[in-house]
């Protein structure tokens, strides 16, 4: 989706330093002392505009999340959905996804969600998909063991890669959907991408993968 351009978006997430992380480095290792509650921490990069995000927050109030995105003109409506529903367990971080390990240590976070990421389908840009060994490599040093990636995506040439890559990395393919709107998954969360491209009659593809390292 294309984004209109918003100068006044900085600003605003500066403004909101309970919600919007300034300087996430400092809760690396201790990231419950961020929340209201102590509980499980699940991350999601590429937060867009925050439905998911802000979704999971209200149907899961006993589990702690933060949302990870680069783009300011985006991440600020996820500011705004959340100053809206007044959500306690979900925060924001407004940085690259790939320096992840400055911000978060090992056993920081049980479950990392990958939802629509750019698919990048030329061959010289595989080492930037979400899904390629690289960024395995780094999810596994903060995931505590056992953890898990939750990835959706309407891309089936994405999907399939994802899943010989995460099968080469040695995770379990714990759940896999090649209809994901038509296969009776309860409780699904939509992103503003998914609403727009099922819309369309597009196919959602879903995986479930768990590291084997308990």
């Amino acid at each position: 989706m294309r984004l209109r351009n918003k100068p006044w978006a900085k600003e605003k997430l500066m403004q909101n330093p309970k919600i919007v992380i300034q300087e996430p480095e400092h809760f690396r290792g201790r990231w419950s002392e961020a929340f209201a509650k102590k509980q499980p921490l699940h991350i999601e990069i590429g937060t867009g505009k925050g439905r998911f995000i802000t979704g999971m927050a209200k149907q899961n109030p006993h589990i702690n999340y933060i949302g990870i995105e680069k783009q300011e003109s985006a991440i600020v409506s996820a500011l705004d959905k959340i100053l809206e529903e007044q959500l306690d367990n979900v925060k924001l971080l407004n940085v690259d996804a790939s320096r992840l390990v400055e911000y978060f240590q090992k056993n920081d976070i049980e479950r990392v969600y990958l939802n629509f990421s750019d698919p990048w389908p030329k061959n010289r840009h595989e080492k930037r998909r979400l899904t390629y060994k690289s960024f395995l490599r780094m999810y596994e040093s903060v995931l505590v063991d056992g953890g898990e990636i939750h990835f959706k995506t309407d891309n089936q040439g994405l999907f399939e890669y994802s899943l010989k890559s995460f099968s080469e990395y040695g995770l379990l393919l714990k759940d896999i959907s090649l209809d994901l709107h038509n296969s009776g998954m309860e409780d699904n969360v939509m992103t503003e991408y998914e609403e727009k491209f099922s819309a369309k009659g597009q196919r959602i593809y879903r995986c479930e993968v768990k590291y084997l390292n308990e």
